[in-house]
């Protein structure tokens, strides 16, 4: 299967010394109210998700690939924007208390982190925390990776969980990530391990208790359907809250059809959720072209219930680094368009 990150390049990146940001926001802002459409984008705070090794595709690294200054120009563009929350993927990107084995060269402490969020919300952006817990995209979770399934890999998932919603104050939503756990996905790595069946489940409704445990709704990326589907619909709690993600150009089911059913049942994905009941963040990416996430938004807008509709995600899929600042900026530009065009 095409990894949605195949023809993703990443060269090493400059990793700027640790300090306060310098555009602090003072002034409080609301968050975003229930009902209010979501424009969101995600940032890569850890990059540890894509391979197990310094050779692979995507390489591990032991130097975060996070620079300060990028991390603030791409922030204050999404508030200049509109956009009004951040989906963060940390991975090894902070200092947890409760596991600080897990920390890289350069990762956030604790205090770091808190700073940020308070500027976030005083400019009006939502920050919402991503663990991914994929077998496939877990490499920052270090040797606890290679402990699936174990009662030490639950009792450390169900730490960082915790920890986490502690230092977010109990944020509205918590993304556990969870796609793209298939042997495929992990063909250019070392060590390779999956779910499936019963261990799937039982796995993945573990890390949904243990994130409504801290009165948060947990969110997924939801490529299991892809699958699955018949199951996916008797089993999927509907308190998780569904990003399917597509990243095409073409978003007509029956001309897709014609080229490749796979790709057509992507984009009828969003579709079965609204008829299901399942509330949905759609997303998009500007990684493979430049027309998706408005045509994302166009799309779903026409084709999901208002009442299940919950905004929209952008996906960059780069290093938040100073050689992938156009495209982030470009990201941003497209939700802003498309944000206007529905007014």
């Amino acid at each position: 299967m095409l990894s949605r990150r195949t023809f993703l390049k990443t060269g090493a990146a400059s990793v700027l010394a640790a300090g306060a940001f310098t555009n602090l926001v003072s002034a409080a802002a609301e968050p975003v109210k229930e009902g209010q459409l979501i424009w969101g984008n995600m940032l890569n705070l850890g990059h540890n998700m894509w391979g197990d090794s310094v050779t692979a595709y995507t390489p591990k690294t032991d130097k975060l690939l996070c620079q300060d200054a990028i991390w603030e120009k791409v922030t204050n563009e999404m508030q200049a924007a509109g956009l009004n929350l951040l989906l963060i993927d940390i991975g090894e990107g902070i200092q947890y208390q409760s596991h600080p084995e897990l920390a890289i060269e350069g990762s956030w402490s604790i205090e770091k982190l808190q700073k940020e969020l308070k500027r976030l919300r005083g400019m009006g952006i939502e920050p919402i925390p991503k663990l991914n817990f994929s077998a496939c995209h877990d490499t920052w979770l270090g040797e606890y990776s290679r402990m699936l399934s174990t009662k030490k890999y639950y009792e450390v998932c169900a730490d960082l969980i915790k920890e986490v919603c502690e230092i977010f104050d109990t944020p509205r939503f918590f993304h556990l990530g969870y796609d793209e756990e298939t042997a495929g996905h992990q063909s250019s790595y070392e060590y390779v391990v999956i779910r499936q069946g019963e261990l799937w489940w039982h796995d993945f409704l573990f890390f949904v208790d243990t994130v409504n445990k801290q009165n948060v709704r947990p969110w997924i990326w939801s490529d299991y359907y892809w699958h699955h589907a018949d199951e996916f619909l008797k089993r999927m709690p509907k308190c998780v809250l569904q990003s399917n993600w597509y990243y095409g150009a073409e978003f007509d089911i029956e001309k897709l059809k014609k080229t490749n059913e796979f790709t057509a049942k992507r984009v009828q994905t969003y579709i079965d959720f609204n008829k299901a009941g399942f509330d949905q963040v759609p997303t998009g990416s500007n990684w493979s072209n430049d027309v998706n996430f408005g045509g994302t938004v166009e799309f779903c807008t026409k084709n999901i219930s208002k009442e299940h509709l919950k905004g929209f995600l952008q996906t960059p899929w780069h290093a938040t680094t100073e050689n992938f600042l156009e495209h982030h900026l470009k990201a941003i530009a497209q939700v802003k368009a498309a944000k206007a065009a529905l007014k």
